[in-house]
């Protein structure tokens, strides 16, 4: 990275934890034209359900593989059979550019693998516990209402907010993880405009295929 780069640096830092979840719901399928103020209410719900949630080991097997960069992924969670995947060519990446864009000081040696996991152990927590449906009873988005019965619906994207505010909040991280997978998205962006002028997809921090 060049000098030029620190006002994009400085925006990036600007936003806060809740801003940039609030993006990421804005940006998933389902909530192209939701009202942003209840976007941040999500927001702030599924940051809050996932920084309160307890300690939780991972239950699924570990493998650490190369491939990342080329999928835009910093780990992901497959559910057949159990196993997340860390992708170590991005974690060392978003190592690099924790210290290019100066914030050690909130991502500590080792804190990106160590939230990438976690992250990963929040999905396959709410994949296989009661943990789900308690996150959408806190967000308080209801799919029907009948009377005095009310159905909770799904938000989609708010397990990932609650997933990164979790990582955060056991490794002890000064900001989300979201902060950096969007600034890995712009590290890509700017290598890929280098090299043949085209944008490529926003970076992902996790996906999961069932």
């Amino acid at each position: 990275m060049t000098v030029k780069d620190a006002p994009a640096r400085a925006d990036l830092a600007a936003t806060d934890d809740i801003g940039w979840a609030a993006r990421l719901l804005a940006a998933t399928p389902t909530h192209e034209h939701r009202d942003p103020e209840l976007l941040r209410r999500w927001a702030r719900a599924a940051d809050a359900f996932g920084a309160a949630l307890a300690p939780v080991a991972c239950q699924a097997r570990i493998v650490e593989r190369d491939g990342g960069l080329e999928l835009g992924l910093l780990a992901r969670y497959t559910s057949r059979p159990p196993t997340v995947e860390l992708y170590t060519d991005t974690i060392d990446l978003a190592e690099r550019v924790v210290d290019a864009r100066g914030w050690r000081d909130w991502y500590p040696p080792g804190s990106v693998r160590a939230a990438a996991l976690a992250h990963e152990a929040v999905h396959v927590h709410l994949h296989h516990g009661p943990a789900k449906a308690a996150l959408k009873r806190a967000l308080g988005h209801s799919a029907l209402r009948l009377g005095r019965l009310r159905v909770s619906g799904h938000v989609a994207g708010a397990e990932e907010v609650a997933a990164h505010a979790y990582a955060r909040t056991v490794c002890g991280l000064g900001r989300s993880p979201l902060l950096l997978t969007a600034a890995l998205a712009a590290e890509a962006e700017a290598r890929s405009g280098s090299a043949n002028g085209s944008n490529p997809p926003p970076a992902r921090d996790a996906r999961r295929e069932n």
